[in-house]
């Protein structure tokens, strides 16, 4: 039976849109690390005491999307914690998940599942996988994300890695590469909602770093090197300056508000917010109001201004044999 967790700080911002059409509760989560029977249970008994409706749910890593027990054989993590969790439930059809999900690749992932969809797709009713890099609209909201985290290493490779995959390859495949970094850097429109896995480096300038230190203190020699976090996030987040961004990994919560200088010279920020694991007590869930910007488009749907970025730069960072795969997928 999935239990109800509770968790720490405020976890509903509720701003006064009334005077709009629809008014959007989207939920940001964390690291959810297989736990989805706990999320979608949390969430169900928010909308029950907060009379809400929850419309989306956003994961931000860490997955695990995990089918059966050899998906567990690709999944970088020690034995001990290599279990099935929820997911294989909504992935055979006995259960449907009730939110409508989106999520983006972590560190910890069933890697040889997500492998099959670099470009996104959904890995069972209901959850869509955004891929390597990805933008969708729900809603007129334009939501983009990119899986991973970074190492210098391998940053600059293509996606070498194909299944089955050792131990070796079990990481190196989740860690983000320039290829889908500077697709990202081609997008020109305003992004409503961006979320990642990894820090953009150096985000703990941008907020209360001597609180973070005293809640992680060993986070501190990170910190004092400039070290902590995804240097091609920052990029992204300067480039973009989307909104909003979410992250997880470093299981903590953490506000910060990054101010933007532009063409317009008008004040632009984006306001960041990572979130801790799906765990009892702890801040893993925020959910926040959005304006819908067109009730005309019912579900989730392609950005176009995406889709002819895949098309231009397609097949570039490809396995030949993955690239022949997934055309269909996109088109």
């Amino acid at each position: 039976m999935a239990n109800v967790y509770y968790f720490g700080t405020a976890y509903h911002i509720n701003i006064d849109l009334s005077y709009l059409l629809h008014v959007l509760q989207i939920a940001i989560e964390g690291c959810c690390h297989g736990e989805l029977d706990n999320i979608y249970a949390t969430l169900r008994h928010m909308e029950s005491t907060k009379g809400i409706k929850i419309d989306l749910l956003i994961c931000c890593g860490d997955f695990q999307a995990v089918r059966n027990q050899a998906d567990l054989h690709s999944m970088a993590v020690p034995t001990k914690y290599r279990k099935m969790q929820s997911f294989h439930k909504y992935y055979s059809g006995e259960k449907v998940a009730p939110i409508l999900t989106v999520f983006i690749g972590g560190n910890h992932e069933s890697s040889s599942y997500l492998w099959e969809l670099p470009y996104g797709g959904w890995v069972c009713p209901n959850v869509y996988y955004l891929g390597y890099a990805g933008m969708v609209s729900y809603k007129g909201l334009r939501i983009g994300g990119i899986s991973g985290i970074y190492k210098k290493h391998h940053y600059h490779l293509e996606h070498f890695e194909i299944p089955p995959l050792h131990n070796e390859s079990c990481r190196s495949i989740y860690h983000t590469r320039k290829i889908d970094v500077d697709k990202l850097k081609k997008i020109k429109k305003p992004i409503d909602i961006f979320f990642s896995h990894d820090w953009p480096l150096g985000i703990y300038n941008y907020g209360d770093k001597r609180d973070l230190i005293r809640r992680k203190p060993f986070f501190k020699d990170e910190i004092d090197r400039n070290a902590l976090g995804s240097p091609c996030g920052f990029e992204l987040l300067r480039q973009l300056q989307p909104s909003y961004w979410f992250a997880g990994h470093l299981h903590v919560k953490f506000a910060a508000i990054v101010p933007h200088e532009n063409r317009e010279k008008q004040p632009k920020y984006t306001k960041f917010l990572a979130l801790d694991k799906c765990l009892p007590n702890r801040d893993f869930l925020q959910i926040l109001e959005f304006a819908e910007k067109d009730p005309e488009i019912m579900n989730l749907s392609y950005d176009l201004e995406w889709l002819k970025i895949l098309n231009s730069t397609h097949p570039v960072g490809c396995v030949d044999n993955l690239c022949a795969l997934n055309v269909i997928v996109v088109l």
